[in-house]
């Protein structure tokens, strides 16, 4: 498969919602309860800094996306802070990483210094790989900060890298 990343545009709006909910429905990795509704998606996805699309060159279909925008505001609006969502048969396949890169040029050109991930989850083996392969800094771990769907807290291990 061939991955190419797009801007998101609202033909999009179905299919992003969709794999966006898929993530926060099964309550292992975004901070979200509440699946949103393809209004709400569409709202959310335009209200980013920018929202990647990922595509099946071949078929077009929409394999995964990310959000991008600020983490902070003023002194510290130069850190952006992202979410990566892959279509869950599709996990492994290298899409997140396609994503990640992606994001990393795009904040680049974005005009931010620094991508910075709040709370990856310890348990999130791939990301976790996936971020120490890319170059990533670990900052540490906060004991409990995130809540899985299934009541558990697990630890999560913020990461950051210069652009």
């Amino acid at each position: 498969m061939t991955i190419q990343v797009k801007a998101y545009d609202t033909s999009d709006e179905k299919e992003a919602t969709a794999i966006w909910n898929e993530v926060v429905e099964e309550g292992n990795a975004f901070p979200q309860e509440d699946p949103l509704t393809v209004e709400e998606g569409d709202a959310f996805f335009k209200s980013q800094s920018y929202t990647g699309i990922a595509q099946d060159a071949d078929t077009g279909k929409i394999v995964g996306l990310y959000i991008l925008h600020p983490n902070n505001v003023g002194r510290c609006g130069h850190i952006c802070n992202a979410s990566y969502a892959v279509r869950k048969e599709l996990r492994g396949e290298h899409i997140g990483e396609c994503l990640v890169r992606d994001c990393m040029q795009r904040a680049k050109e974005l005009g931010f210094r620094i991508l910075q991930f709040n709370a990856v989850v310890s348990d999130n083996e791939a990301a976790l790989h996936l971020y120490e392969k890319l170059g990533f800094t670990r900052l540490g771990v906060i004991p409990g900060g995130f809540r899985k769907k299934d009541g558990q807290y697990m630890d999560i291990i913020p990461h950051y890298i210069e652009l």
